[in-house]
This record gives structure tokens, sequence and C-alpha cells, in this order.
């Protein structure tokens, strides 16, 4: 363990040769495994919820809870890297994602797996901040930029090769393996990355915790997003149990405020929200991530479900997404300290909503080239979104506030990205019950079309009941598509209207240095 020089504690000298590749391999290869799990569970959903006897949006589940309990334990990971030091807590964070990871494949219920997803999801919070705080150290001062460009470039990677992986290991072996698979990968990671850098440990101190602002962190999250989740299930505000959980919601929310912002040690730093660019710039980001994530697990639910795709099939049609976001974003790290951040999110926010439209006009005879088409233009405005509303998020806050920033910005995004999960396919479910009872309208015993179809039905050796299970099949994905539209619509709509608050932000002074992206993921 270093050992702190009077005054200052003494920074490790950066890594050279063999150590410094074999620690940006480790560090990489558990990040990679952390990014990769967000992702890799979207297309194998299906498969999850038939096997374990639920819905596919209550297989949804599955997302938000790892979600949540992510963005709940990323704020902690500041007090948590002083009270036991950053080396010890990456390598027990990676060593406890391995064993929640075994967890979730030997899950044999929803709520088994929803739970051993909320232990992945708290353990896996310091773990992105952590090895870009390692990898920085690793590498000269002069050098940051190569280092967080190698980091980045993990981040891009896994959501590339987390559908096809998920969909391949799904149709061919068995979904358990989709979380199986992280446990050889974080064992090696884990050893690694202790072997080399056990020596360079940061300096530890006991600080107070928050521990009340910590539970009522816990109380009104965990409140909202079981609402949201079990809304549609329980008939929303008519269920008892809905209306308590909005109560905990509002009121626990209420009293967190509160007692943040008058407690000397909080566990979230709302006082930052005081600052005009990290208002508006955290809120443009979280609601556009929201938006961006709630339609990326929709894509693929009605691939499988309405359109007859196969897991491996709809994680081809998802994974050209990052093909323009790695080449892109080297450029955007380097243009976001010259160009203006505000205008390059502005272009990112109307390349969304081209995509978004394109998908609005997708029918059941779409073909998956046309699909594949608003994939592949989606990673551009990917790689033009995270690193220009960072540096908006984070101009102008003094350096020893950086980290409680991105820490707070990084909480914010990801529990919108949870609950735009939970909010996009509760609607899409709305929206194609008012579709079909449209389409329905149309097909009344006496309707002649219809009476025509179920005859041709029945001609090829169909009972009644049976042309009429297989006209209301078809119809059903007439009204899952069509309500997959309007969500697309709808949100590429938003986020023309997002493109008005990036505007409010201040432009940031031009600068000299790319800055990081903040470990957006």
């Amino acid at each position: 363990m270093s050992t702190p020089a009077p005054g200052a504690p003494t920074a490790p000298a950066p890594l050279q040769g063999t150590a410094l590749v074999l620690g940006t391999i480790s560090l990489s290869l558990a990040t990679f495994m952390n990014v990769l799990d967000s992702s890799i569970a979207n297309v194998s959903l299906p498969a999850i919820a038939g096997d374990l006897g639920v819905s596919p949006v209550q297989g949804t589940w599955v997302i938000t809870s790892f979600g949540v309990a992510n963005a709940i334990s990323v704020p902690l990971t500041g007090w948590l890297t002083q009270r036991f030091g950053a080396v010890r807590l990456f390598t027990t964070s990676v060593l406890l994602f391995v064993l929640a990871s075994w967890l979730c494949g030997f899950a044999h219920s929803l709520e088994m797996l929803v739970a051993a997803r909320v232990f992945q999801g708290l353990v896996a919070g310091p773990m992105i901040p952590l090895s870009q705080t390692l990898l920085l150290s690793s590498y000269p001062k002069h050098k940051a930029g190569t280092a967080l460009a190698l980091w980045g470039m993990t981040t891009l990677v896994a959501p590339v090769v987390g559908p096809l992986l998920g969909g391949w290991i799904t149709d061919n072996v068995t979904w358990p393996w989709i979380f199986y698979i992280n446990v050889p990968v974080g064992l090696f990671a884990a050893g690694l990355t202790w072997s080399i850098y056990r020596h360079r440990e940061t300096p530890i101190k006991k600080l107070p915790i928050d521990t009340i602002g910590l539970a009522l962190l816990v109380l009104w999250v965990g409140s909202l997003q079981v609402m949201l989740d079990k809304g549609k299930e329980l008939d929303w505000f008519a269920s008892g149990q809905i209306q308590l959980l909005a109560v905990l919601a509002v009121v626990g929310f209420a009293i967190f405020v509160v007692w943040e912002l008058t407690d000397k040690h909080p566990v979230v730093d709302l006082r930052l929200f005081a600052r005009r660019n990290f208002l508006f710039g955290a809120a443009v980001l979280s609601v556009a991530y929201g938006l961006f994530f709630g339609n990326v697990v929709l894509l693929p639910l009605w691939l499988q479900q309405h359109m007859g795709y196969t897991a491996t099939a709809a994680g081809f049609a998802l994974a050209p997404v990052g093909v323009l976001a790695i080449l892109l974003s080297p450029v955007v790290g380097k243009k976001v300290a010259v160009w203006d951040p505000r205008l390059m999110a502005s272009f990112a926010f109307v390349m969304f909503c081209v995509v978004l439209v394109m998908r609005s006009f997708f029918t059941t005879d779409t073909d998956l080239a046309t699909i594949m088409v608003p994939t592949i233009l989606q990673g551009g405005a990917l790689a033009f979104f995270f690193i220009p509303l960072t540096t908006l998020t984070l101009s102008g806050i003094p350096p020893e506030r950086i980290a409680a920033a991105a820490g707070l910005s990084n909480f914010v995004r990801i529990t919108a990205g949870a609950m735009g999960t939970s909010i996009s396919t509760t609607l899409w479910e709305n929206r194609a019950t008012l579709h079909h009872s449209h389409l329905v309208e149309h097909l009344s015993l006496g309707d002649p079309v219809a009476g025509q179809t179920l005859s041709t039905l029945q001609s090829t050796g169909m009972s009644y009941e049976q042309a009429l299970g297989y006209l209301n099949r078809l119809i059903d994905q007439q009204a899952f598509t069509r309500a997959a539209d309007d969500i697309f619509l709808a949100s590429g709509l938003l986020f023309i209207v997002l493109i008005g608050f990036v505007w409010i932000t201040k432009r940031p002074p031009k600068m000299g240095a790319p800055v990081d992206a903040g470990g957006a993921h």
C-alpha cells in the first residue's frame, strides 16, 4: 500500500511495459463485462419471460431492477473509495459481480432473478468510475487522452457485442449462460487487477455516511420504479398498492430533498443543481437517455414477439449501432473542446429524431435490411450524444466537486434509463390495446371480408375456433406494430423538443484537451 507523504498523498508512478498493457486489459475486461450486462439481456427477454412463466412486460424487470440498483450505488462510490481504497473496492466489486452473475444464471423464478439483478446492479456501481480512475493513474498525464480513448472503445464495443452474443447464446445454448459467461471473465479480470494494482492502493480515511439520506434514496427511487413496473399489471391507481407506492415515492422524494440540502455529508450533493449548466445538462442527458434506452428495449421485443425473429436475428438487427459510434467518438472527443458542445448535442438529437421517424414507418412487411439502416445511423447520433452533453453538464464545476457531479449526473441518467424502459413498454401495451380495438371494429361477424377470411382459413383444415385464433394473432401483430410506430414517432418528436433546453446552457470556454465522457455507457 502506498504511504501518504506529509501534506498530500503521493500519486504512484505510471505503469510501464507489460504491466501497463496487462493493467489496461484487466480494467477494460471488467468494464466490458459490466457494460455488456446492461445490453446482453435485451434480446433474451422473451426467452427469459417464457422460461419463467411471466409476460414479456414483466420480464423487463430484469433490466429495470439492474438499472435502479446500479443508479443507487453510483453516488456511494466516492465514500466507499475513501473508506476501503480504490483497488480493494474495485477488485471486490468485480468478484461480487461474478457471484451475482452466477446467481442470475441459477435463478429459477422471476423473483429470484430480479433479486440477483438488484444485487448485481448494486455491486456494479463503483466499477465504471473506478476503472477510469485506475486507468488514468496507470498512464502519464500527457497520455490521459489515449487512456480514455481506450476505455471509451470498451464501452462502445460492448453494446455492439451484447445483442449478438445474447441472441446467439439464447438460441444455441440457454439464457442462463448470458450471465454464466461473466464468471471466468470476471475472475480473470479481478486476479489480474489485484496482481498489478495491489501496491498502488489509494489512501484510506474514515468518513461519516449519510445513512438516512441513503435510506430515503432507496425508498423513493425503489417505490417509483416498482410503481411504474407494476402499474399496468395492477390497473394503475385503481390499485391500493399503486396508490401506496405513489405516496411513498412523492413523500420520500420531498423528505430526501430537504434532508440532503441540510446534511453536512449528503450522499447526493443536490446543491449542484443550483448551477444552470448542471441543472439543464443533467436533465436533458437523463430524459434523452430514458427515451433512447426505452426504444432500445422496445425494438427487440417487437421483432421477436410480432415479427418472428429469433434472438440471434434480433441481436444482428441491433448490433450495427456501434459502427459509427466507434468511428466517430474519437473525433468528437478531440473536437468537443473546440466546437460548441450545444451544436454537437443538437445534431445528435436531430439524428435521433431522423432514426425514430424512420422506424415509425415500420410495418409487418419491413425486411431486415430496412430495419438495420436507422440502427446504423443511430451510432452516429450516439457519438455526438454523451461526450458533448457531459461536457456541458460538468462545465464550470470546481475540480474538487467533479467526482460528486459526475456521480450525481450518472445516478439521474441511469435512473431515467430504467424508468424509460418501464414507461415505453407500458405505453406500447396500452397503444396496442387501443389499436386492436379499432381494428376489430371493422371485423364484426357480419363483415364480408372477415367472413371470407375465416372461410379461407377453415378450408385449410382449421376449426372455426382455430381460424378465429389465427385471425386474432394477425390483428395483434398489426396492433403491436402500429403501437411501436407510435412510440418511435413520439420519442423522435421529444428529441426535437429537448434541443431547446440544450441551448439554455452556457457554452464552456474553449480548451486544449479532450474532455472525459464521464463514464457514459
